[in-house]
């Protein structure tokens, strides 16, 4: 009953912001005819808020926080899940609340906001999710879940955008499935290739938590944030990077991948060691840098590429060991006379795309024996243009999509 009372008060409150709008508009029309004195808008703030607020204004800080608590228990699992994102969408009070029930996916294994996407997976069991591919459009789009549900009713991850280049293809990577501009704000990343699609860069579209930028470009300039659009993206991160073993012999075998995770420490795998853990997406830099008028407010400089304002400066971080990921090598079977993995029954057709990505430790790091042998991510086929995707912690679900988008790239030279 609780949840159907939330849904119906949504509507309410969402008809109420929509008459408080056009009293607004109607007051402001008047405004200009008459040349009477009409009382500021700033003055009117606090009782703004109050209509935004709503009724829910007056509830017990005790009560709503037993009615969330209650509603992040009970629903563990999408379209249910939904409900929790209802609850912070009631008012300014329950987001907050909201914010700080619900917890990361490292945490609780659960995905809730898309801040989720860019977090660490769990540690213990996977997040289990599948990508469905579509040749007509070169679309991809990443699903929560174990398979395709008859009811249609998955929920969508994230999705990319295959494009082709003169030397090299692109995937564009949005939250949405009908916009992948990357002057929208719903743009979080891409992945790069090279011309022979035996070398891909992950960029991310936020700097990664706790990492220095630099560049790598000779001639550099210097760009003011206030003269970029908050609609465009001021740069792209390298946070990771992506590379398949040539095979020129053709010799008969699976491919041969390594990651090197620029934005994740090789110590978060170590004894008591962290991921870095985003907690919110950045604004635009208008946002961050004020520009009221007659204000002497300091500009922060971003150092960008001289090819364009979409350059890619390379995000590294200081005396930082950066976690490296290589496939697991498959056996061959003499019965089957083909290369095997054990995927645990996620995958069930043979493909070249397949693999499993451990951590490449070395015996100087302090990782314990568990830790080396754990699969951090997995990818494989399981139908026509249908392909499961498992990822543990210290990678984020659009890490694992970006270096899994990477084994649908042609490569000539590795197979």
């Amino acid at each position: 009953m609780v949840l159907k009372t939330i849904v119906r008060e949504l509507k309410e409150i969402t008809d109420v912001i929509g008459s408080k709008s056009k009293r607004r508009f109607e007051r402001k029309t008047w405004s200009g005819r008459t040349k009477s004195y009409i009382v500021p808008d700033e003055e009117l703030l606090p009782y703004v808020e109050s209509i935004e607020q709503g009724q829910w204004v007056n509830l017990p800080p005790e009560l709503l926080l037993d009615i969330i608590q209650r509603v992040e228990e009970s629903e563990t699992s999408w379209p249910a899940r939904a409900v929790v994102t209802f609850c912070a969408s009631v008012c300014r009070s329950w987001r907050e609340i909201t914010k700080e029930i619900v917890l990361t996916p490292e945490q609780c294994g659960k995905i809730t906001f898309p801040i989720s996407l860019k977090q660490p997976g769990p540690r213990e069991s996977p997040i289990q999710c599948f990508i469905r591919r579509d040749r007509t459009t070169s679309t991809y789009y990443l699903y929560l879940g174990l398979v395709p549900s008859e009811a249609e009713n998955d929920k969508l991850l994230l999705a990319a955008r295959k494009i082709r280049k003169q030397a090299r293809t692109e995937f564009v990577i949005s939250l949405v499935s009908d916009n992948f501009s990357r002057a929208s704000n719903t743009y979080i990343g891409k992945l790069r290739s090279n011309l022979l699609g035996t070398k891909f860069t992950i960029y991310d579209s936020q700097p990664p938590c706790e990492t220095a930028m630099q560049t790598t470009s000779r001639t550099n300039r210097r760009i003011k944030t206030k003269q970029v659009s908050p609609r465009v993206p001021a740069c792209n991160y390298t946070v990771g990077s992506i590379s398949y073993e040539l095979n020129v012999l053709r010799t008969r075998g699976p491919r041969r991948m390594n990651c090197v995770m620029h934005s994740i420490p090789m110590s978060s795998i170590e004894e008591g060691g962290t991921a870095p853990t985003p907690m919110f997406f950045s604004q635009s830099f208008d946002e961050h840098v004020p520009s009221l008028p007659g204000s002497k407010v300091k500009e922060s400089i971003t150092d960008i590429k001289s090819v364009s304002l979409l350059g890619s400066p390379v995000v590294v971080q200081r005396s930082v060991e950066p976690l490296i990921l290589k496939n697991k090598a498959p056996r061959w079977h003499e019965q089957l006379q083909c290369w095997c993995l054990n995927f645990k029954g996620r995958v069930t057709v043979a493909s070249v795309k397949n693999f499993q990505l451990g951590a490449a430790v070395e015996p100087s790091h302090n990782v314990p024996a568990a830790e080396q042998e754990k699969v951090i991510l997995q990818f494989g086929k399981i139908g026509k243009d249908i392909f499961t995707m498992d990822y543990h912690y210290p990678l984020s679900a659009f890490q694992a999509f970006a270096i899994c988008l990477s084994s649908f790239d042609t490569k000539p030279a590795c197979e």
